[in-house]
């Protein structure tokens, strides 16, 4: 009975129309189309990976091999298997154009193919024609096809020649797009196509030679890929090889899209908090205004349960609409913005209607809009009539029954449980959880003082008017600082952290390294060539310093005679094959943490030394086996030693160091390390290349440059969520401007009855404006920092430096905003006429 008298009271109370809710339901449907729209390009992203999965991986299935290529053996499996076989290696290199002093060079990742490549999708070529066409021989010298920034980047022209290794190509169009691009994960040079038999004289592909091998396989239709897959592992097991298949054509792809999609959800969540705030402040803001209406129906017997489920039902149908506006939206703007969004993606993407994503941002509307609304709503409800009568909400308790409290309890616990379920990532999920927490906490906090020091301060500034009656104003419950300080705090503390995560990571990749990184990364070594290598480089005087290393590949496949991944899960060390090396002393920059390293003459059983920190997170120990495929043969060594690598140098450094014995015979080269100065740097690789046709370089600022670019990527997308979150606060900053001008037409009213000038309310009003920005600013910054550096210390585990001029970019932000939106609505009570003002009021 209480239900239905409850029902029909919110049904009677929302015929008033949805005044003093426009910025609850703005701020509902603001933060729920934010992590409406991030799920909805995600599942796009998604679906159109799995739709172009062949496109993408350039076949049915794929096999890969390091160092190699396929046996006979295993090319005839793979013929039997598939309709067709197209082989292909990737490889870096460089590109020269000229000869002697005048010769420019750049660095190419490789892509050499056969006549049967692509298997799937087409190669588009400017000017168009045939991929055979393109790579076929002209004038004696075959073909070749590069990417547009690499041809301008040399200064090329169609027809014209260039040489990789000691073999001379003419360019035959650009490559404006390779089907199976997204496959090739991160490189670090622009992509060169040619035919693999015309690198037979290039040197580039001898052995012991840095190259992968990728074998696709066009399958029947209907082929079972699970039955295929598990039958190629069984036959490849212990050679090396790595199976793929269309249903993941671009793990590395589909890995970062699952992640970032993640984490953007979560800082969506950070702008459903902020949009909390302003529902809360609607809420109490709506109740207020029905202290006669509540007054009233407690005097004619209504009990608590009823007033509460009267006002509970009426928000809930507004935090429906709220959603649903919010669903509207998440679903419409990836569907009409999709060919903007495609067009800048190099990823395929399905864009529809996905009502996963959807479903998501609903869920966690409603949770936030019932954990932000339930307390105001419990005040209401337990607040007796004659309390209600004299004073609206502000009389009754802090707390609400306990009930209540259970119940807030239970919505965060909800909460928290669904994003981290959602997520896929409960430590991010209590990370983005105890940050929101402690902003809100800390903000709170800074409120709450604000108004003390407000109230203290007003006796300091007798004297200046104006900034009396701001502090005043600002140190009064009902003038609404707690909501400034603390929507636009936190929209502002997670933009400032964002900033700050960004900054500091730019400084630790391209800032710091120039210091302490070496010039160039020199691969592909022959054992016949490191000795002249090395002549050549220790008579220069403006080298600083040559580290060189021999190089293999190899995949971790078991520990302890169990499968890798079931030991060390999927940690990055067994996800991939990973660089080995061999050393007979102990190197004199290495320190060890546990064990000793072998004798120099040692000859026995392959032992290891393992890098501390990835040893300590995968459970190794001293003693613990690891086997490696290396060239498809497997090396199980014994860990004699754990030592410290420190990756953050740029210098060379490998998880994996083993005994020469165990590895010398295989076939392999070298890698070294070049520490120059600045202005003798191309004379050098001039010089090393000429020589060395077949020597990679690799300079270490345009590998820095490379990954600037993809965190430059990350920031931007980041930003936007955390933009997001900004604007919501705006919303709730214009919010309690507009519920406050009632109350500044009267204090405008009875200022102008004393005699002040409407300039003076004015610059009142601006003052306390800007101090509210100000302290929202500072205390956002604040907790902005301690996120960053929370962030950059403990997870990207780098140093962390404070980026002032983002800093103070966030507090004029803070005081910009707050002074745009209290000046929009200060303008019709500074106009006012006091007569009106005061006969209303009266």
């Amino acid at each position: 009975m209480s239900l239905r008298i409850a029902a029909t009271f919110a049904r009677r109370e929302l015929r008033g129309g949805l005044r003093g809710f426009r910025i609850f339901l703005a701020c509902l449907a603001l933060g729920v189309a934010a992590i409406a729209t991030v799920g909805s390009v995600r599942s796009s992203i998604e679906a159109g990976l799995a739709r172009e999965g062949a496109a993408l991986l350039g076949g049915d299935a794929e096999l890969d091999f390091t160092y190699r290529f396929a046996t006979e053996e295993e090319r005839a499996w793979m013929e039997d298997t598939a309709l067709a076989v197209s082989e292909i290696t990737d490889f870096r290199s460089m590109a020269v154009v000229g000869e002697g002093d005048t010769s420019e060079r750049a660095l190419t990742q490789i892509k050499s193919v056969d006549d049967a490549y692509p298997l799937v999708g087409n190669v588009v070529l400017e000017p168009e024609m045939p991929l055979a066409q393109a790579l076929g021989d002209q004038n004696g010298l075959p073909g070749a096809v590069m990417e547009r920034v690499l041809v301008d980047r040399l200064g090329l022209g169609i027809g014209d020649t260039f040489r990789l290794g000691t073999q001379a190509f003419h360019l035959s169009a650009i490559l404006a797009r390779e089907p199976d691009s997204a496959a090739g994960g991160f490189a670090l040079g622009p992509r060169t196509i040619v035919r693999t038999p015309d690198l037979a004289n290039s040197s580039l592909l001898t052995s012991g030679s840095i190259f992968e091998s990728e074998y696709r396989l066009l399958l029947p239709e209907n082929t079972d890929l699970d039955a295929l897959e598990i039958e190629a592992r069984e036959r490849f097991e212990g050679t090396g090889a790595r199976w793929r298949d269309s249903r993941n054509g671009a793990p590395g792809v589909s890995r970062f899209v699952e992640r970032l999609g993640a984490f953007l959800v979560l800082v969506g969540l950070s702008g459903l908090a902020v949009g909390g705030v302003g529902v809360s402040s609607a809420v109490r803001s709506y109740m207020s205004g029905k202290t006669n209406v509540i007054a009233t129906l407690r005097t004619l017997g209504a009990e608590r349960s009823t007033i509460f489920q009267t006002y509970f039902l009426q928000i809930g149908i507004l935090s429906l609409l709220g959603v649903t506006l919010g669903i509207l939206l998440g679903a419409m703007i990836p569907v009409l913005f999709g060919p903007l969004i495609e067009s800048r993606l190099p990823i395929p993407a399905a864009f529809a209607i996905y009502p996963a994503p959807l479903i998501e941002a609903a869920i966690y509307g409603l949770l936030t809009a019932f954990l932000f609304t339930l307390w105001p709503l419990a005040r209401a409800g337990d607040i007796r009539a004659a309390t209600l009568f004299r004073d609206a909400l502000t009389s009754g308790g802090r707390l609400p029954a306990p009930r209540y409290l259970f119940m807030t309890v239970a919505a965060l616990a909800l909460l928290l449980a669904v994003a981290g379920w959602f997520s896929g990532s409960w430590w991010l999920t209590l990370w983005t959880a105890g940050g929101i927490t402690g902003a809100l906490l800390l903000l709170s906090g800074a409120a709450y003082l604000i108004r003390i020091l407000s109230r203290r301060g007003g006796r300091l500034a007798r004297g200046f008017p104006r900034l009396r009656w701001a502090l005043a104003a600002i140190a009064d419950p009902r003038e609404g600082a707690s909501s400034v300080v603390l929507s636009l705090g936190l929209g502002l503390s997670v933009l400032a952290a964002v900033g700050q995560i960004d900054g500091n990571l730019r400084i630790a990749i391209s800032g710091n390294l120039p210091d302490i990184a070496p010039s160039y990364f020199f691969v592909d070594i022959q054992k016949d060539q490191i000795d002249g290598y090395t002549d050549r480089l220790t008579r220069d005087l403006a080298v600083t310093g040559i580290q060189s290393a021999p190089m293999l590949r190899g995949i971790v496949t078991q520990i302890n005679g169990q499968p890798a991944r079931e030991v060390a899960g999927d940690h990055w060390v067994v996800r991939g094959d990973r660089g080995v090396t061999y050393a007979a002393a102990q190197p004199e920059d290495t320190r060890l943490t546990q064990g000793e390293w072998w004798a120099e003459d040692y000859t026995g059983p392959p032992l290891i030394s393992f890098a501390a920190e990835e040893g300590e997170e995968m459970g190794l120990s001293l003693g613990d086996t690891i086997t490696l495929n290396i060239l498809g043969r497997d090396i199980t060594g014994t860990i004699a030693s754990f030592r410290e690598v420190d990756f953050s140098t740029a210098g060379i450094g490998f998880i994996l160091t083993m005994n020469p014995a165990a590895l010398s015979g295989a076939p392999h080269s070298f890698i070294s390390t070049v520490y120059a100065a600045p202005e003798a740097e191309a004379r050098i690789l001039r010089d090393l290349s000429t020589t060395y046709p077949n020597i990679t370089a690799i300079r270490v600022r345009d590998a820095i440059d490379r990954v600037a670019d993809v965190l430059s990527g990350l920031a931007a997308a980041t930003s936007y969520g955390a933009g997001a979150t900004l604007l919501t606060g705006l919303l709730v900053l214009f919010g309690a401007a507009s519920a406050g001008t009632t109350a500044r037409s009267y204090e405008a009213a009875v200022l102008k009855t004393l005699g002040v000038t409407r300039r003076s309310i004015f610059i009142s009003f601006a003052l306390r404006s800007a101090l509210l920005g100000l302290l929202a600013g500072s205390v956002a910054l604040a907790a902005g920092i301690a996120g960053g550096w929370a962030v950059i210390t403990f997870i990207m585990e780098t140093d962390f430096t404070v980026i002032w001029p983002y800093a103070l970019a966030i507090i004029g932000g803070g005081i910009l905003a707050t002074l745009l939106a209290s000046l929009v609505f200060a303008w019709g009570p500074v106009n006012s006429t006091p007569a009106r003002v005061l006969r209303a009021r009266e």
